[in-house]
């Protein structure tokens, strides 16, 4: 059947050796649609980011941008404004009729750790095009936050499809009128599911984070260790309206409680290139499950967002992303926050596990 694969699918890439590893992967990378990758011992200081090109290797391009060599088996610092490349422990040979796609995990969005998947023979960021067979690197760039890493540590996640598997809008409102996915109000379908920005809270005036200059380093594995105060500024409001500053990194929250079913997958997308000078979200996956929980209420989405060019006014209810929704090949053996390790189930306003 056509569709984003589950767990159970992932686990059979591996055991077939199509999903292959330097050291075998572990059931915590293992998600319900998706497999997260894992950081190898070395990364290279880039002086730019670049993509291999066609018919070209990464490893035959590194002495063009590659500044240094970093070793990161005792840990390493990974500096604000400076690009990385690191190999990944896994590797990938995708049989016929499958495709794959990249994202950052949530913390690393959160973080903004901007993360992106870069391959062999590649020509877009992120994607894997049927039958690649190769080695898979990531690319980061740490944009507000020096962060210390070290092997094995998980920033992004791949995702693999079996054919077509976006819904159109009329399966949408199909599937909206059988399992509504929004536990709060209408849903806004225009080529996906619209969502917009809370700046009215239901209780109090926070309405967001804004990310502090010249923070300390971040270690990544240390969760709930740093205090927000830290790295972050508060965002309070009455007005329900927030005026964005260009360069900077934002934590905000979507109006919208938001529900994925279980034979269902969605990726969050900017919904249109005119609403504003700005980017919402690096970290995409919404895995299905998300928002069910016990209450099947939904669960808001955390909104990560850059500001570009020019001072941008956002305002309550403002339509600013639209979340796409596909076809799971087959039902997860287990759900988002059911059994696994979710951090993020059933969220409010919430900044990454590292910080309490």
């Amino acid at each position: 059947m056509n569709g984003v694969l589950p767990d159970s699918e992932i686990r059979e890439l591996i055991r077939t050796g199509a999903i292959d590893a330097d050291s075998p992967v572990i059931p915590e990378q293992i998600q319900p649609a998706s497999l997260d990758l894992r950081l190898g011992t070395r990364a290279y200081r880039l002086r730019a980011s670049f993509l291999a090109g066609r018919g070209r290797r990464i490893v035959d391009r590194l002495d063009d941008f590659c500044m240094h060599q970093m070793d990161l088996s005792g840990g390493a610092v990974l500096e604000r404004g400076c690009v990385y490349l690191v190999p990944l422990q896994e590797r990938i040979s995708l049989p016929t009729g499958l495709s794959a796609v990249a994202n950052a995990k949530s913390s690393t969005g959160r973080l903004d750790l901007l993360t992106r998947l870069v391959t062999d023979d590649g020509t877009e960021f992120d994607r894997l095009p049927e039958g690649y067979d190769g080695p898979l690197y990531a690319e980061i760039c740490p944009r507000s936050f020096s962060v210390l890493v070290r092997p094995g540590m998980r920033l992004n996640q791949l995702r693999l499809r079996r054919g077509q598997a976006v819904l159109t809008d009329a399966q949408l409102a199909e599937l909206n009128a059988r399992e509504p996915l929004v536990g709060d109000g209408q849903a806004l379908i225009d080529h996906g599911l619209g969502f917009s920005v809370d700046l009215r809270p239901g209780s109090g005036d926070l309405v967001g984070y804004r990310a502090r200059p010249h923070s300390g380093v971040i270690d990544l594995d240390r969760i709930g260790a740093y205090s927000a105060a830290e790295f972050w500024d508060e965002l309070r409001t009455t007005e329900g309206r927030l005026i964005l500053d260009p360069g900077a990194f934002y934590i905000l929250i979507s109006r919208e409680a938001v529900a994925i079913p279980a034979d269902y997958a969605a990726e969050m997308a900017p919904y249109l290139a005119m609403v504003g000078e700005f980017r919402v979200h690096y970290a995409g996956f919404f895995d299905p499950g998300f928002g069910i929980g016990t209450t099947g209420a939904g669960a808001r989405g955390v909104l990560e967002v850059r500001c570009h060019e020019a001072p941008f006014v956002l305002e309550h209810g403002q339509v600013v992303g639209r979340l796409v929704y596909e076809n799971m090949a087959a039902r997860p053996e287990r759900l988002y926050g059911e059994g696994i390790k979710s951090n993020y189930q059933g969220q409010g306003l919430k900044l990454a596990k590292q910080f309490r």
